[in-house]
């Protein structure tokens, strides 16, 4: 085991894993420690217990990069249920509702989709891990309390119905959206709007930070790599992946020497697009890390290196 640890002290990138059900994203990562034999790891984008699907998984250095992910889009497959509301908007919870879904046919739910694309302001559910007064909502919900909460704006790029069967009011929708999407309040949403009520019953994140399934290895894998030398070089992707929208500025000698040493380089003398509120910065060697041109002061600011 001595060879593992060898190999895995000196990763630097993003492993990203099919997240499996029942699992905690922190649950990955306490599996992962184990099976990597290495503690810096952080992941990007939570997802609930039941989800699963693209977790990014940051390891080494790479982990500067998860306090400052660019906003790319989340893509879902968001199984549900018609007549229904629970206290978590999900088959988890305890049902709190019931409704009729005799009248609902596919055409209303085609026509209800239509509100939901776009901006759209949506209330964070009680079961979250969102922040009220200094507690986390889902510490409340296990109390029994409820507070108030204050709509926030949300971005659905996509929403469309991919299946339905109008006898059991059960059917699958496709979402991409912004950051801070809840989907099973989304889902719930569009059960009020129906009238008859909607819970949330599978969740799967088809893409997340610019990787989908087709990127992903499965816990089980990474555990038979361990076994077998552990070849996790295979399967660990470059950090600046997840800043592949950003320009590209490259830099090397007495350039490259101030930037690693943190001196501001002149932006007049720099050949990028000045118009960018961030660059990717590549030296001789290559991938450096990020960088903001402070247009005020006409300098190049550090903001990572990796």
């Amino acid at each position: 085991m001595a060879g593992v640890t060898g190999i895995t002290s000196e990763l630097c990138g993003i492993i990203c894993v099919n997240k499996p059900a029942d699992f905690t994203s922190f649950d990955v990562i306490a599996k992962m420690r184990g099976i990597l034999k290495m503690k810096k790891l952080g992941h990007g984008g939570t997802l609930d217990p039941m989800a699963t699907g693209v977790l990014p998984v940051f390891a080494g250095r790479a982990t500067k990069a998860c306090d400052m992910l660019p906003d790319h889009d989340k893509t879902y497959e968001a199984g549900f249920r018609l007549g229904a509301v629970s206290d978590t908007q999900d088959s988890t919870g305890r049902v709190t509702e019931k409704g009729s879904i005799e009248a609902v046919k596919q055409p209303d739910i085609l026509n209800a989709l239509e509100d939901f694309r776009g901006e759209i302001m949506q209330i964070p559910p009680m079961y979250s891990a969102v922040s009220v007064g200094g507690k986390r909502l889902y510490d409340l919900a296990r109390q029994g309390v409820e507070v108030e909460r204050k709509p926030r704006p949300v971005t659905i790029y996509s929403l469309e119905l991919l299946d339905y069967d109008e006898n059991t009011g059960e059917g699958k929708l496709s979402v991409s959206c912004s950051k801070g999407t809840y989907i099973r309040t989304l889902i719930n949403d569009i059960g009020e709007k129906l009238g008859c009520g909607g819970i949330m019953t599978s969740l799967v994140r088809t893409r997340a930070c610019g990787f989908s399934l087709s990127d992903c290895v499965t816990l089980e894998q990474l555990q038979d790599m361990a076994a077998d030398g552990g070849d996790f070089p295979a399967v660990i992707k470059p950090v600046e992946e997840v800043f592949s929208d950003l320009p590209v500025l490259r830099i090397h000698g007495a350039q490259e020497r101030m930037y690693r040493n943190g001196v501001k380089l002149d932006l007049g003398r720099l050949n990028f697009d000045k118009t960018a509120s961030q660059v990717r910065v590549y030296g001789e060697d290559g991938f450096i890390g990020i960088a903001a041109p402070d247009k005020e002061n006409g300098v190049l600011r550090v903001e990572k290196n990796f």
